[in-house]
């Protein structure tokens, strides 16, 4: 008889398979059945009640520490002005309510997380239990059953045919989730236009944002990149993170000559240029200038517009070309803007009609 017809009972006792159908363990003959589990490692607090009860004092320690945080939180919510400014190194002027609300809760929801797991990787039981397989579908008897069952219930509840009570009901249903919706209204006042509008308006002065100085024309040489924003603009306001991420400038001088696009050498002054600094992609502020091609470029993903040209896009991810601020000279010599920017900064809208 060969080895493929060897009966069951004449297989090896570790190889055969048992009367419930139990896969075989593995061995070089037949390296594809099941290796089996290991022996079990016992964990230091399962046999040493001493580290069990350090494991217990530090899960404890956890979760007291939690509810520390969740009182911390509910005590900074209640004390910290909401229009209190700190300096946090390096995150510079933020929110002080703000500060403390996120560490707190950071904190309560961490310690209460990293217990959960201290507790069960330490204290609760790891013990492997092995179980055979069985089929996941029900009997056909059960599926009929249940099916039958099913089939009653509708024709008893009535839904099919009153159509009256099954309307309202997929009515209420949909209606009601529109109660979140409206509560999410407390969170704060609506943007309305607020998206479309920054700090600048007509007589606006271009401030140096290294100098803090207003700038003039001859501040401003051919292949030189300045960043400025509106005058009035202090870096301890409490907006101020939020304005200037919507009123960064960036200020180039270009040869007259050199400027294709008619409009943007209308809204220019002998060749000065000014763009808002934020990508129209994500929002990253662009820092980067190549004198010789007049193109800038976002360090995030590489988007390139050229200056020269409207600010269109030559390449990279950005669907929209860098606003222009129509800028002129007052009265005492210096550049100020003519008007605000006539569409939203950055990405603040897939489409801008």
């Amino acid at each position: 008889m060969s080895s493929q017809d060897t009966p069951e009972e004449n297989l090896p006792a570790e190889r055969a398979a048992d009367e419930h159908g139990a896969v075989r363990v593995a061995d070089e003959k037949d390296p594809f059945a099941d290796p089996g589990l290991p022996p079990h490692e016992h964990r230091i607090q399962d046999i040493d009640e001493r580290a069990a009860k350090r494991s217990e004092r530090a899960v404890a320690f956890l979760f007291t520490l939690s509810m520390l945080a969740t009182i911390g939180f509910i005590a900074a919510f209640v004390a910290i002005p909401k229009d209190e400014i700190v300096y946090i190194f390096p995150l510079g002027h933020i929110s002080g309510l703000n500060f403390a609300l996120g560490m707190t809760l950071g904190l309560a929801l961490f310690c209460i997380g990293a217990g959960a797991v201290h507790w069960a990787r330490t204290l609760m039981s790891d013990v492997e239990i092995t179980d055979e397989r069985h089929p996941i579908a029900a009997e056909p008897e059960v599926k009929a059953k249940v099916l039958a069952d099913f089939k009653e219930g509708a024709q008893e509840s009535g839904l099919g045919r009153r159509k009256l009570i099954r309307n309202t009901m997929f009515g209420a249903l949909t209606l009601v989730p529109l109660s979140g919706i409206v509560l999410l209204r407390d969170l704060g006042p609506l943007p309305e236009d607020k998206l479309r509008h920054t700090l600048w308006s007509k007589g606006k002065l271009l401030v140096n944002m290294n100098t803090n100085e207003p700038l003039r024309p001859a501040d401003v040489v051919v292949g030189s990149l300045t960043f400025a924003m509106p005058e009035g603009l202090e870096e301890h306001d409490h907006d101020f993170q939020n304005e200037i991420a919507k009123a960064a400038l960036m200020i180039v001088r270009l040869q007259p000559d050199d400027i294709k696009d008619k409009q943007e050498l209308a809204w220019s002054y002998e060749g000065i240029v000014a763009y808002s600094k934020i990508c129209t992609h994500v929002g990253c502020p662009i820092s980067l200038y190549e004198q010789q091609t007049h193109h800038v470029l976002c360090p995030c993903h590489q988007s390139t517009f050229d200056l020269s040209d409207g600010a269109r896009v030559i390449f990279g991810p950005a669907g929209h070309a860098l606003p222009q601020l129509r800028i002129g000279v007052n009265d005492e010599g210096y550049l100020e803007a003519l008007s605000d920017f006539e569409e939203p900064v950055g990405p603040a809208f897939w489409e801008r009609g």
